[in-house]
């Protein structure tokens, strides 16, 4: 799931746990899938940080775009 799929279904679990028509059991499962979906959009987030640092690294004042393992 890509970042802006995976913070859309968060809004929904959100919209979803703040209800009160959802149940203990299904309220678990949605925390749990939720606190999944937090941990990519991290990883993502940190992955496209690490990208911007290396177009910001050029000691000139310039930027570069170097290749590098995400």
């Amino acid at each position: 799931m890509n970042f802006e799929k995976s913070l859309r279904r968060l809004d929904e679990i959100i919209v979803a746990l703040e209800g009160e028509q959802v149940g203990l059991d299904a309220s678990l499962k949605l925390f749990e899938e939720g606190v999944e979906l937090l941990r990519d959009a991290s990883a993502e987030l940190d992955k496209a940080e690490t990208k911007v640092h290396m177009l910001l690294e050029k000691s000139d004042g310039g930027f570069e775009l170097r290749e590098m393992d995400l």
